[in-house]
């Protein structure tokens, strides 16, 4: 099992009592709304599957969590502090109107003039505004998302259409 077709929606915070119940901690809102009945757990890097007996809410991030087989604390103990995922299937899709620039990371960025640029590799969030990062001719360009440089999204077929400053992919290229 591979993390990249999973996505994370937490982690054990520690075992709880005696009979292998583990207090988790989730930090992937709307959990509760997704039906599961296994979770798979990080462990050396490989994720081992779990069958779930039993999952309560509590309050907005914690839950404590039963899982099938692991009955005792000793099995219990071995899980805390580990992350949790789901396979990607499971995770809701977001409405259009809950769409937002941090989303862009993975669509295809296309220039006005340059063409295809590549995959958005990464999004990050500086004080004043949102910066992208995209593999162009094996350099690393970066270039901010803004109502200027963006000309259109396309969220279904994972383009983002932009028009960048005339000279800005020529000061990555030269270095």
């Amino acid at each position: 099992m591979k993390t990249e077709d999973h996505f994370r929606i937490g982690s054990v915070l520690k075992t709880k009592g005696l009979k292998g119940e583990l207090q988790i901690y989730v930090d992937f809102d709307g959990i509760e709304n997704i039906k599961f009945n296994a979770v798979f757990i990080d462990i050396a890097g490989k994720l081992i599957p779990y069958f779930v007996s039993s999952i309560k809410y509590l309050q907005k991030n914690n839950a404590y969590l039963n899982l099938e087989d692991v009955d005792t604390i000793e099995k219990a103990s071995v899980l805390a502090k580990r992350d949790i995922y789901l396979p990607n299937k499971l995770k809701p899709k977001k409405k259009k109107a809950e769409f937002t620039l941090n989303d862009v990371e993975g669509f295809i960025a296309i220039d006005e003039t340059h063409g295809e640029l590549g995959e958005i590799i990464a999004v990050q969030e500086y004080p004043q505004q949102l910066i992208a990062t995209v593999l162009y001719k094996n350099k690393e360009v970066l270039f901010p998302l803004n109502l200027e440089i963006i000309k259109g999204i396309d969220i279904e077929g994972g383009e983002i259409y932009i028009d960048l400053p005339e000279g800005l992919l020529d000061i990555y290229l030269e270095g």
